[in-house]
């Protein structure tokens, strides 16, 4: 992988996360504002409980049947489950709906328990809320049931007054009287027989004990130790609520299926591109070595007339040159040095003819033909040609055996393999070892590789090997290794030389492409 494209695959990896932690932020922002919601209704339902409460507060008394009756008309299932008036000791003093579990929840110290169906809220104080802050600490409401006509304990009844009614006038037996103290008037109670209550002012008569209270002072059927033990017991301190938390839930899964949508559009979106990318690149990689060989091709055409002219005028002279050299050395009245001389230029026309040879082969322009081929008889059949050379040096040569069939020109993929095994059989020492592999890749793609544990190739000279007329050999003329490259390059192929630990080199053919699915066939 280039670095450009391991720069674009960073990018896209970068994208990719920054949208993921968007999308997670955004949820859990979503999740944060329903909630806030949620306390924005406890809101409202705490002042219409503060509204319910200093409605029914009669001289510092609320009547608890009717406060809960209240509160049930405010009770919404799904919304609003439940609600409780508490004292100063958290104990329920009226409540409505179903009962609140208080040690099971740990309210403290923010006054908030969520769960996974409701939140319960306690007092609403740190929600910016408290419905009794508006009372007098000395005088909070206190939740009883509605007083009957009973006179304190150890206190006298009151004196009756012109506007009493006289003993043969009392109300009749289905019907009770009692009265509150409000400043400088009293308040007549009348409870009827079918349970409802009338209150008729009454007028205060001369040295009635209740003259001076307070609007919200101790009823007057109370002592002072019992007012202040319902103050204790039954004064309303605080309250908590029960709120659903099913519409928030509903909220919070809706948007988070969006936002998976949103991500996984996203990852689809940054594969795309990735994959897109990765295609790009080999089709220019691709376009490249076509390219490539294209204009080897050009230049390899314009070289074969020139090639072709050359060799007209150059093979001909060698060749009576060298006819000429042989009839001298078969006379028997030439000296022993003559034909010794006539032999070596017999030599050395021939090695004169093998480079011109080799030079009209590089500079002939390739038609590659590909068909499959089974790359297994190929390479028996080039070590069935070099089986003497082979022999000669005692060379050990292991060819894998399920080696593929490949698309390629037999013939020109035979020269290459012939120059390639010889190469490495001249480069190893007597009783050295060549090694034939192929490594399949992705996309039936395969790399074919030839190792060898000769001397191998100096590491600056990796590139300049297939340079023509390069060589390392002094036997060699430069051009096999050349007549290779331009093979390889003609089926668009790659061919890159390196080291063989511990010991040799590698020639290795890349991109080969792999026929179907065959692995071997018989060679």
């Amino acid at each position: 992988m280039n670095p450009r494209t391991r720069l674009v695959f960073a990018a896209l990896i970068t994208v990719w996360v920054i949208i993921v932690g968007w999308q997670v932020a955004e949820h859990r922002a979503t999740r944060r504002a329903s909630r806030v919601t949620l306390i924005h209704r406890a809101r409202d339902i705490s002042e219409t409980v503060g509204l319910v409460l200093r409605s029914q507060r009669r001289f510092g008394v609320v009547s608890k049947d009717r406060i809960e009756s209240a509160l049930k008309e405010i009770i919404k299932p799904g919304e609003l489950d439940s609600l409780a008036l508490l004292n100063a000791a958290g104990e329920v003093v009226a409540s409505a709906g179903p009962p609140i579990d208080f040690a099971a929840k740990t309210l403290a110290p923010t006054g908030e328990h969520w769960t996974r169906d409701n939140v319960t809220l306690l007092n609403l104080v740190d929600l910016g809320m408290n419905v009794t802050s508006e009372f007098d600490s000395t005088n909070p409401p206190i939740v009883l049931a509605f007083p009957t006509n009973r006179p304190s304990a150890g206190r006298p009844p009151p004196d009756p007054s012109p506007s009493d009614p006289s003993p043969g006038e009392r109300q009749p037996p289905d019907r009770r009287e009692a009265f509150f103290s409000s400043g400088t008037n009293a308040m007549l109670v009348i409870t009827n027989a079918d349970g409802s209550t009338n209150l008729v002012p009454r007028p205060r008569g001369r040295g009635r004990r209740d003259e001076g209270r307070s609007p919200f002072g101790r009823p007057f059927w109370m002592t002072e130790p019992e007012y202040r033990q319902a103050i204790e017991k039954q004064s309303v301190h605080s309250f908590a609520m029960v709120l659903s938390t099913r519409p928030l839930n509903a909220i919070v899964l809706r948007d988070f299926w969006l936002r998976g949508l949103v991500v996984l559009l996203a990852s689809l979106a940054v594969g795309g591109v990735g994959l897109a990318w990765r295609n790009i690149v080999r089709t220019a990689e691709l376009e490249v070595r076509l390219v490539r060989a294209s204009e080897l091709n050009t230049r390899l055409k314009e070289m074969n007339l020139a090639a072709a002219g050359l060799a007209h005028e150059t093979k001909n002279p060698l060749n009576i040159v060298r006819g000429l050299a042989q009839m001298i050395s078969r006379q028997e009245s030439a000296s022993p040095q003559i034909r010794e001389h006539s032999r070596e230029i017999v030599v050395e026309t021939d090695r004169v003819t093998a480079q011109l040879n080799e030079f009209i082969n590089y500079s002939r322009p390739r038609e590659v033909r590909r068909v499959p081929h089974a790359l297994r008889s190929v390479v028996a059949e080039v070590v069935r040609a070099l089986g003497y050379d082979l022999e000669e040096k005692a060379v050990r040569l292991h060819v894998q055996p399920d080696l593929p069939v490949i698309e390629a020109d037999e013939q020109l993929l035979r020269q290459a393999l012939f120059n390639l095994l010889l190469n490495a059989i001249q480069a190893v020492a007597r009783g050295g070892e060549i090694h034939v592999n192929l490594s399949r890749q992705p996309a039936n793609e395969a790399t074919l590789e030839i190792r060898d544990n000769g001397p191998g190739v100096p590491p600056e000279h990796h590139a300049d090997i297939f340079k023509p007329y390069f060589t390392t050999n002094e036997k060699g003329t430069g051009l096999g290794l050349a007549v290779v490259q331009q093979i390889v390059l003609a089926h668009g192929w790659e061919i890159e030389c390196g080291d063989n630990p511990p010991r040799g080199a590698v020639f290795r053919i890349s991109h080969l492409r792999v026929a179907g699915d065959s692995r071997s066939s018989g060679a």
